[in-house]
């Protein structure tokens, strides 16, 4: 689909979840949200490891601890609920915090309500285009300037 522009436009598809579903705690993740942080290849190994399929093995460790490592993937694309559904869910971060990368992104952390192409949706963790140039929007994917490593990724390594 192009615009008056002649540009083509990104295609607005509703966000794809994958569930890996464990005794005590089913993990979802979308893989359009995913910035390669690798919080938890590094955080959970035994839970998250790409060169299997399925690659998230929920009940590889305890729920909680399980639950610990999806919290610190900063883009949200991985979420978890527990089981049974009346058990708490993943509570926000109090107060909200707002910061930008050294390349543009927003990371924000709280009681979110980041409203898109499909909707209004509550959040606790994002990763939101600072630049513009998202596909995913507002969400980052690294599309423009934002793909430009930053100094704070780079330490990580």
């Amino acid at each position: 689909m192009s615009d008056r522009t002649g540009e083509h436009a990104p295609t607005e598809e509703k966000p794809k979840l994958k569930e890996y579903e464990g005794e005590g705690i089913t993990v979802t993740f979308e893989p359009r949200r995913c910035l390669h942080a690798a919080e938890c290849v590094h955080g959970l190994p035994e839970v998250f490891d790409l060169s299997r399929s399925p690659w998230v093995l929920p009940d590889a460790a305890e729920p909680g601890l399980v639950a610990e490592v999806v919290r610190r993937c900063p883009s949200g694309a991985l979420q978890y609920h527990h089981h049974p559904p009346e058990a708490a869910a993943e509570p926000p971060d109090s107060p909200t915090t707002v910061r930008r990368t050294p390349s543009g992104q927003l990371v924000l952390r709280g009681d979110l309500l980041v409203t898109g192409p499909h909707g209004e949706r509550h959040e606790t963790r994002v990763m939101l285009c600072g630049c513009g140039a998202s596909g995913n929007q507002p969400y980052c994917d690294h599309s423009g300037p934002c793909a430009e490593p930053d100094d704070d990724a780079a330490d990580r390594r």
